[in-house]
This record gives structure tokens, C-alpha cells and sequence, in this order.
């Protein structure tokens, strides 16, 4: 998992409340056996024109299709964001669209978590400093922020720092760039040596049945 410690990048802001993951990933596309490739299945059923001769093709009234938007990496969403199902898939379409940092009033807290876990960072900010961002983001053209997760604060270059605070576990992991392979990867050595002596005590010498099972096993057949 990629370390996230400080990055800078255009933002866009999407103005829709109660985005669950069924929007961010339909379920169609779930068939994929991997963690990559969901990126241009992201908001499909916004993104692509549903019915009619252009069926398919990019809607021009979609936020992620205008031009000002494209390479945006951090994302304003609204209230409640990734409620829904607990498919891990939307973390998955939402990094490899290329988005590193999400910023809302709140999250769906499956989705919070299976974001942290794959790398992208979620920051939680009262709603009035969530507007503040959507309308500098609708004013200013090729807006951009700057989050750093080591002083957990993000700036603009117009004046703007604002603070945030994220659980210290997973600003670490977020940090280090550990999932939860990683994490247990950590302690490999300690793992080995517990694998080695687990095999020496169990599967080449086994222990001995309890008393009391031995006794049970020995009444049951008399």
C-alpha cells in the first residue's frame, strides 16, 4: 500500500449527499477478482449516459466528465458518504480512478474503514469547513490542497489552514503504508518462530488427549 504522509492536488467537489456504494461501484461490476481496474467503472451510472442513441457515452452534465476537473486527486463529497452495502470494491474504484483523499461531514463507517485500509485517506471536517471547501473549489479554477497527514492540517495557496484528526492507528498505518498484511508482515520473525514452535509441540509430537477427554472416550466405549 502506497505511504500517504503529504500531498498536493486539484481538487473537485461533489455535491450530493447520501452517496452510497452502489454509486461509487454498481454492483455489475463486482465480478473482478483483483483490486485494480474499477476506475473507469466509477459513479458509471452518473459518469455515462444510461438510455438513448448516446447511451454510453460521457454525460456532459457529470462533475468528474467537465475538463476543469480532470486529474482532480482529492474529492469534497457530501453528507453520509459510502453509506450502503459494505463492498469493499468502492474503496478500490475510488483509488484507482486516482483519488487519494476524500473530505466530507461524515462517513459510512464500513467504508471508513475499508478505505483506511486500502490506502485512501478519508478526513472528517464540521460542515461549514466542507462548504468552505466546495466554494473555493466552484471559484477558484484549478483549485488545489494541500493535505499533510504528518502535521494533520490542509492549506491552500489562498490563505486557507484548516486542522483535521484521524484515529492515531490508522494515521500511522496510512503513514507507513500498511494494510493488514502489512501489518502482521511486521512481526515475521515473531510469526515464524511462533510456526516453528507450534509444529515442534503439536505436529511432530502431539500432546497427549486431557484426562478428562480420554475418560469420556474410554465410558463411551464400554
Amino acid at each position: 500500500m502506497k505511504p500517504f504522509r503529504k500531498h498536493k492536488a486539484k481538487v473537485v467537489h461533489l455535491d450530493r449527499d447520501n452517496v452510497d456504494t452502489d454509486q461509487i461501484i454498481p454492483k455489475q461490476f463486482l465480478k473482478r477478482i483483483e483490486r485494480t481496474g474499477y476506475g473507469p467503472f466509477l459513479f458509471f451510472d452518473w459518469r455515462r449516459i444510461q438510455e438513448g442513441p448516446d447511451a454510453g457515452s460521457p454525460h456532459p452534465d457529470f462533475v468528474l466528465n467537465h475538463p476543469r476537473n480532470q486529474g482532480a486527486e482529492i474529492l469534497i463529497a457530501g453528507k453520509n458518504f459510502g453509506c450502503g452495502s459494505s463492498r469493499e470494491h468502492a474503496a478500490w474504484a475510488l483509488s484507482d480512478y486516482g483519488f487519494r483523499c476524500v473530505i466530507a461531514s461524515s462517513f459510512a463507517d464500513i467504508f471508513h474503514s475499508n478505505a483506511g485500509k486500502n490506502g485512501l485517506l478519508l478526513i472528517t471536517l464540521p460542515e461549514e469547513h466542507v462548504q468552505t471547501l466546495a466554494a473555493r473549489t466552484a471559484s477558484i479554477d484549478g483549485y488545489q490542497l494541500t493535505v499533510s497527514l504528518e502535521d494533520e492540517r490542509l492549506h491552500d495557496d489562498h490563505g486557507l489552514s484548516l486542522p483535521f484528526s484521524i484515529d492515531p492507528f490508522r494515521r500511522e498505518c496510512l503513514l507507513e503504508g500498511l494494510d493488514d498484511i502489512g501489518l502482521s508482515l511486521k512481526h515475521g520473525e515473531a510469526l515464524e518462530k511462533f510456526e516453528q514452535r507450534h509444529d515442534k509441540e503439536f505436529w511432530y509430537a502431539p500432546r497427549p488427549a486431557p484426562a478428562v477427554l480420554q475418560t469420556s472416550t474410554v465410558a463411551a466405549e464400554q
